[in-house]
């Protein structure tokens, strides 16, 4: 299965590679002000698939991988609960986004919330009153498409291909 920043092999985060796209984009962010952090909602851990511990030691794999580059990301914040779980961290709920406003100290209407997926990433943009962008990635086209109907009420300020192209158009209209 791919997403926004890359793919992974059913939903074994061992499989996991970065788009060739990826890494230049992430390294165009850190050029900028904005930060770079990945909110992410990992059903597996609950599934049982892997554990949290198996996740920050596939994200410390991703940071090296990323510093080789001279890319770097900033934070990470993961929901690990299922998706019947109560809890206000699985996206679309704010629950990460304001943790990392506070860690961060984030003034949200300057930051931007780039997914593939409508239902979770799209909404989780409208509920923390971030500009949305929408990649194509993953399951971008399927959001656009035959799963419009979960978050019909809101678009996205900007469709992109994939990140690289979201992160373009970031630094073209940031000011």
């Amino acid at each position: 299965m791919q997403g926004t920043l890359g793919g992974e092999g059913f939903g074994d985060i061992l499989d996991f590679a970065f788009f060739p796209f990826t890494i230049s984009a992430i390294k165009l962010l850190n050029e900028t002000d904005f930060l770079s952090i990945i909110v992410t909602n990992q059903s597996h851990i609950a599934k049982g698939h892997f554990t949290i511990n198996d996740f920050d030691k596939f994200i410390d794999k991703l940071k090296q991988e990323l510093a080789d580059h001279g890319a770097k990301i900033d934070g990470v914040y993961c929901c690990p609960h299922g998706n019947n779980d109560d809890c206000s961290c699985r996206k679309p709920s704010p629950g990460l986004i304001f943790k990392a406003q506070e860690d961060f100290n984030l003034d949200l209407s300057k930051c931007y919330v780039i997914g593939d997926a409508g239902y979770s990433d799209m909404l989780l943009a409208k509920n923390v009153g971030c500009p949305a962008i929408l990649v194509l990635t993953g399951l971008g086209k399927g959001s656009l498409g035959e799963y419009r109907y979960l978050w019909a009420d809101f678009d996205p300020d900007f469709v992109a291909d994939d990140v690289f192209e979201a992160v373009m158009w970031i630094r073209h209209y940031w000011k």
